[in-house]
């Protein structure tokens, strides 16, 4: 099993030149912030989880978290020296408002230290993660005593936080809960029911958690309408605003999961004894509404998981198809066997992750600093125009990144042949945690729909078109490189593609199915070509520069070509399943699909 090394090089190069960095840093948000510590902190949060996360990654396979008898739960050997290590460093307080105690560095800084943390030991950062989600809601949506009460404990980490959305009659249909919120005369609520599926509800690695629930007040009106919003600290605050007596919330018991063992997934109770105390956050239902304001930052991170596992699951594969030899590579002199990496089909699996593992770093490191520009341009229509493009580049990020995550760490296991069956390589387990990726905020069946059914439509097509016209802007740059003519050929070709499949499903947007048949390939043809155009600007920036070493140079070149050229293509194999016949899918029902 091998070590994590942070990705410090190509991380740099996305944050500082095809992100550009210096551009969002000059906003005036960001005006006393010194980021000239950037390359220093990245450089000593890589040192940081590559030492204190990583080495627990597969103890928190193996060993996994508990639910003791009292309800409490304790989690894998390490961890929780491992997590106060990580609040004592302020590794949490990175991208958040300086105002609440954090670093107040742009929100795509904040994501490539989440990148290395995930890498390190996704089950692990999943409590950080899910408490970010749960400040991002106070932070937009709660009072200022709700604000200073919670939001200092949470940025630091010394507090955790959970969102409370599925029930056991209520999964993704989330306007079915049943939940229940009383109002009582001072102002608080009781709130009674069972949520499931919740992450880090119950844990030894903080003094409290705070968990965001969404339920249901009597006078309600039903579905999504009906449901609001409530801070449940698992610890009641005293006078002096420290935890207190134990809430009425308990964890009934814990998920045992295909991946990402060591974090618990928890079926929590409340008001066994009379209902456990919660604070409206805003107005009575608007539960919904506060959910989606986080939901662009939920969704980019769960995709942000899925590269990060590829990154692992690939440096471990590329370690093991060098030490390993087997046959005789094309070629090969002398009677030695070849390392596996000299054989075609294996080199072609290892460019298949990395040049992957490159196209979906631009993706979603592009698609965090739209959210940065969208929150704090001074110039209200550049706000806007970034806040669409981040919200149609999102259910790429998230979907795609994920999708991939699954196929990629399987293609690691299956470079290791049988040993990737084995448990003891620890390669399988990059897999089985990826699992869960493509579920979380959203099947991506849903981000699909998300994509057809609302974010091609934004402004009546034009921010999709915007999108379509930057990609062909590149044309005339490759024309000048004679090594990228296949790049351009099939960039520019495949372009043409999703500009046809775009306007079917917008001229079938009165018929449902019709879109909704072809939803999942569309989201898959559409992020192909993202990727294609992010590595093909990517190869091209690199060439421009001027000031990068040859051998780095050749790198970027050399895998945006292989996308582009060997992976891009597929995007001509999918237009027909986008288009297709949705009468012909739709006539197999349950008895004709059992036959």
């Amino acid at each position: 099993m091998s070590a994590y090394k942070a990705p410090l090089g190509d991380i740099s190069f996305v944050l500082h030149r095809f992100c550009r960095l210096g551009d969002i840093s000059s906003l005036p948000k960001f005006a006393g912030v010194d980021m000239s510590v950037v390359p220093d902190m990245l450089a000593e949060a890589a040192r940081f989880f590559e030492e204190s996360f990583a080495p627990l990654n597969a103890v928190g396979d193996t060993v996994g978290s508990h639910r003791n008898d009292d309800g409490t739960v304790t989690t894998p050997p390490g961890f929780k020296e491992a997590y106060g290590a990580y609040v004592e460093a302020g590794w949490g307080t990175v991208g958040f408002d300086p105002g609440f105690g954090g670093g107040g560095f742009p929100w795509v800084v904040n994501i490539a230290v989440q990148e290395m943390m995930n890498s390190a030991n996704m089950a692990l950062t999943m409590a950080p993660l899910l408490t970010q989600g749960a400040i991002d809601a106070i932070m937009h949506h709660g009072d200022e005593t709700q604000k200073m009460t919670y939001l200092p404990k949470m940025i630091t980490g010394e507090w955790t936080g959970t969102m409370n959305l599925t029930e056991p009659d209520a999964g993704s249909d989330v306007g079915a809960v049943r939940t229940r919120a009383v109002r009582r005369d001072d102002g608080t609520y009781l709130i009674t029911g069972t949520k499931i599926y919740i992450t880090f509800g119950q844990h030894d690695m903080a003094d409290n958690i705070i968990h965001l629930v969404l339920a249901r007040t009597p006078d309600a009106p039903p579905g999504t309408k009906g449901i609001s919003c409530f801070i449940v600290p698992q610890r009641i605050l005293d006078a002096d605003g420290n935890p207190g007596a134990e809430n009425d919330v308990k964890c009934v018991s814990i998920e045992h999961k295909t991946g990402i063992k060591a974090s618990p997934t928890c079926v929590l109770s409340y008001g066994d004894n009379g209902g456990a105390v919660g604070y409206l956050i805003g107005e009575e239902n608007r539960g919904m509404t506060y959910m989606f304001t986080m939901m662009n930052q939920a969704r980019l991170g769960v995709g942000l998981e899925g590269l990060a596992l590829i990154e692992r699951a690939y440096q471990q594969a590329l370690e093991y198809s060098v030490q390993r030899r087997q046959g005789r590579a094309p070629g090969a002199k002398g009677a030695e066997s070849s390392p596996i990496i000299d054989h075609p089909d294996v080199k072609r699996m290892l460019l298949t992750m990395k040049s992957t593992i490159e196209a979906l770093r631009r993706l979603i490191y592009w698609n965090a600093g739209c959210l940065d520009i969208s929150a704090h341009h001074p110039d209200a229509d550049e706000r806007e125009r970034a806040a669409d493009m981040a919200a149609l580049l999102t259910p790429l990020s998230k979907g795609w990144g994920t999708d991939m995550a699954v196929e990629l760490t399987g293609t690691a296991v299956q470079l290791h042949g049988g040993m990737g069956f084995i448990e003891e390589t620890g390669i399988a387990q990059h897999w089985r945690d990826s699992r869960i990726t493509t579920i979380y905020e959203g099947t991506n069946g849903i981000q699909a729909m998300d994509l057809v059914g609302r974010k091609i439509g934004l402004k009546a097509g034009a921010v999709v078109a915007r999108l379509f016209d930057e990609i062909a802007s590149v044309d005339a740059r490759l024309a000048v490189h004679a090594d990228l003519a296949q790049t351009r050929t099939e960039l520019a070709a495949a372009l043409d593609a999703v500009r046809g499949t775009t306007q079917w499903i917008m001229e079938h947007a009165g018929d449902p199915v019709d879109v909704l048949s072809g939803a999942t390939p569309y989201l898959r043809q559409m992020s192909l070509l993202v990727g294609g155009y992010c590595m093909a600007e990517s190869a091209l920036i690199a060439r421009e520069a001027g000031d990068l070493p040859a051998d780095v140079v050749a790198a970027k070149v050399g895998t945006a070509r292989f996308f582009c050229e060997q992976l891009l293509p597929q995007v001509h194999g999918l237009s027909g399943a986008v288009m297709g016949d949705s009468a012909l899918l739709m006539s197999f029902d349950a008895a004709s699909l059992a036959v």
